[in-house]
Protein backbone atom coordinates (compact mmCIF):
# COMPACT_ATOMS: atom_id res chain seq x y z
CA UNK A 1 0.00 0.00 0.00
CA UNK A 2 1.31 3.49 -0.96
CA UNK A 3 2.55 5.85 1.94
CA UNK A 4 0.30 8.69 2.99
CA UNK A 5 1.93 12.43 2.74
CA UNK A 6 1.08 15.55 4.83
CA UNK A 7 2.88 18.60 3.70
CA UNK A 8 1.99 21.73 5.12
CA UNK A 9 3.39 25.74 4.80
CA UNK A 10 2.93 27.37 7.97
CA UNK A 11 3.14 31.22 8.16
CA UNK A 12 3.59 32.12 11.35
CA UNK A 13 2.24 35.71 12.47
CA UNK A 14 2.40 34.31 16.48
CA UNK A 15 5.48 32.35 17.54
CA UNK A 16 4.12 31.73 20.73
CA UNK A 17 1.27 30.18 19.53
CA UNK A 18 2.97 28.49 16.71
CA UNK A 19 5.53 27.10 19.72
CA UNK A 20 2.38 25.48 22.03
CA UNK A 21 0.75 24.17 18.48
CA UNK A 22 4.13 22.36 17.95
CA UNK A 23 4.27 20.93 21.15
CA UNK A 24 -0.09 19.71 21.38
CA UNK A 25 0.85 18.02 17.63
CA UNK A 26 3.93 16.07 18.26
CA UNK A 27 2.53 13.81 20.23
CA UNK A 28 -0.23 13.65 18.24
CA UNK A 29 1.76 12.99 14.90
CA UNK A 30 3.29 9.96 16.91
CA UNK A 31 0.11 8.63 18.28
CA UNK A 32 -1.41 8.42 14.43
CA UNK A 33 1.74 6.39 13.61
CA UNK A 34 3.26 9.75 11.42
CA UNK A 35 6.58 10.23 10.90
CA UNK A 36 8.28 13.92 10.28
CA UNK A 37 10.48 13.83 7.17
CA UNK A 38 11.27 17.25 6.99
CA UNK A 39 10.77 20.71 9.08
CA UNK A 40 11.74 24.22 9.04
CA UNK A 41 11.50 27.71 7.85
CA UNK A 42 14.74 27.44 5.28
CA UNK A 43 13.40 25.68 2.34
CA UNK A 44 14.46 26.58 -0.67
CA UNK A 45 12.20 28.24 -3.06
CA UNK A 46 12.47 28.11 -6.56
CA UNK A 47 9.00 29.24 -7.73
CA UNK A 48 6.74 31.04 -6.17
CA UNK A 49 6.26 33.26 -3.52
CA UNK A 50 4.72 31.41 -0.33
CA UNK A 51 7.18 31.97 2.85
CA UNK A 52 7.05 30.28 5.95
CA UNK A 53 7.38 26.80 8.20
CA UNK A 54 7.67 24.13 5.65
CA UNK A 55 6.81 20.57 7.53
CA UNK A 56 6.30 17.02 5.73
CA UNK A 57 4.77 14.02 7.46
CA UNK A 58 4.90 10.48 6.37
CA UNK A 59 2.06 7.97 7.20
CA UNK A 60 1.22 4.52 6.20
CA UNK A 61 -1.61 5.42 3.99
CA UNK A 62 -3.18 8.60 2.90
CA UNK A 63 -5.81 7.00 4.52
CA UNK A 64 -4.14 7.11 7.99
CA UNK A 65 -2.97 10.76 7.38
CA UNK A 66 -7.07 11.53 6.79
CA UNK A 67 -7.60 9.83 10.22
CA UNK A 68 -5.17 11.82 11.74
CA UNK A 69 -5.95 15.34 10.65
CA UNK A 70 -9.27 14.52 10.89
CA UNK A 71 -8.94 13.35 14.09
CA UNK A 72 -10.53 15.30 17.41
CA UNK A 73 -7.07 15.44 18.67
CA UNK A 74 -5.70 17.07 16.31
CA UNK A 75 -8.51 19.31 14.79
CA UNK A 76 -7.90 20.45 18.42
CA UNK A 77 -4.26 21.50 17.83
CA UNK A 78 -5.24 23.20 14.58
CA UNK A 79 -7.42 25.41 16.56
CA UNK A 80 -4.50 26.39 18.57
CA UNK A 81 -2.25 26.81 15.35
CA UNK A 82 -5.14 28.63 13.91
CA UNK A 83 -5.12 31.82 16.29
CA UNK A 84 -1.36 32.59 15.05
CA UNK A 85 -0.82 31.13 11.55
CA UNK A 86 -2.22 31.23 8.23
CA UNK A 87 -1.82 27.83 6.70
CA UNK A 88 -1.78 25.72 3.54
CA UNK A 89 -1.88 21.93 3.63
CA UNK A 90 -1.88 19.17 1.55
CA UNK A 91 -2.66 15.51 1.96
CA UNK A 92 -1.31 13.08 -1.09
CA UNK A 93 -0.75 9.52 -1.50
CA UNK A 94 2.40 8.59 -2.48
CA UNK A 95 3.82 6.22 -5.54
Amino acid sequence: MPKGYLVANIRVNDTEVFKKFSQTALPIIEQYGGKILARGPHADRHEGNVAGVVTMLEFESKEAAEKFYFSEDYQAAKAIRDTGCDTDLMIIEGM
